[in-house]
């Protein structure tokens, strides 16, 4: 699905079925450097199941045009605009990594407009490794590797994708490399490390949210996560065991039962 958004062209992915304006939305809010791809694995199932889905290719990133947003800020206020854009009141964010960080932004900016959060691999604060950060802003190759390495637990290195023919490390890396390595992952990267505000945002989230952890994340820390949780009331915490940063790839049936059970019960689909 295309459709614009202050001037651009916008696309994303509707999980297989046609975008309905009489059924609720859910923003799927993708990471660094990649694209709507990464949630292939979810969108389907609420797609078939009662909701609208828009799986985000952000501008600048996979097939939307324009230049990539340059702070979380902006990100947020632009996932504001995307809803006014498909004339709705409301959606339910989901975001992973960088997704997170915009979509608390967002939430915390737009208390309205925003019914639920669920937050994959997210934490209040992600500070760039700046040898990595250097080499995004450089345009080296080297960035994209590293990430992907450092984002994958031990079963996401082995392999096993729940689609046959695929594996993680290369889909990831293709992902990262649609664009200009230093257009994408460079911007991505310098907006996550000037983001200050997630903590301060947090404290004022007053919807359902969900935060997916995963014991072998070394980018979001289960640790991190919780510090984060622990400042929204009542928020619920699934963790993934033996699994890294990239659950929505390496642990997607696991991810999408966490997602179901929370989406389900808080921001439930209209009955036909």
């Amino acid at each position: 699905m295309k459709f614009k958004v202050n001037g651009e062209e916008v696309f994303a992915s509707t999980g297989g079925r046609p975008f309905d304006k009489n059924k609720p939305l859910m923003i799927f809010v993708h990471g660094s450097g990649l694209t709507h791809m990464t949630w292939v694995l979810q969108t389907r199932y609420f797609a078939f199941h009662g909701y609208s889905v828009l799986a985000l290719d952000m501008p600048g990133h996979g097939l939307s045009s324009g230049d990539s947003l340059k702070s979380i800020e902006e990100m947020a206020d632009w996932i504001s605009d995307v809803i006014d854009a498909v004339d709705y009141k409301e959606a339910s964010l989901i975001g992973h990594s960088q997704g997170c960080l915009v979509n608390l932004e967002c939430a915390f900016r737009y208390p309205a407009k925003i019914k639920t959060l669920s937050l994959m691999g997210g934490a209040g604060a992600i500070p760039m490794n700046q040898e990595l950060l250097s080499l995004a802003e450089n345009n080296d190759s080297k960035a994209v590797d590293l990430m992907m390495d450092w984002a994958h637990g031990p079963a996401g290195h082995f392999g096993g994708h729940p689609v046959p023919g695929l594996y993680h490390m290369n889909t990831g890396g293709m992902l990262a490399k649609t664009r200009t390595i230093r257009d994408t992952l460079g911007v991505d990267f310098r907006a996550c490390d000037n983001y200050k505000n997630g903590f301060e945002a947090a404290k004022k989230i007053k919807i359902p949210t969900l935060s997916i952890l995963a014991t072998g994340d070394k980018m979001c820390p289960v640790k991190e996560g919780k510090k984060l949780a622990d400042l929204i009331p009542g928020s619920k915490v699934e963790i993934i065991d033996n699994c890294g940063h990239m659950m929505l790839l390496e642990e997607a049936d696991k991810v999408l039962k966490a997602l179901k059970k929370f989406i389900i019960s808080n921001f439930p689909a209209k009955k036909n």
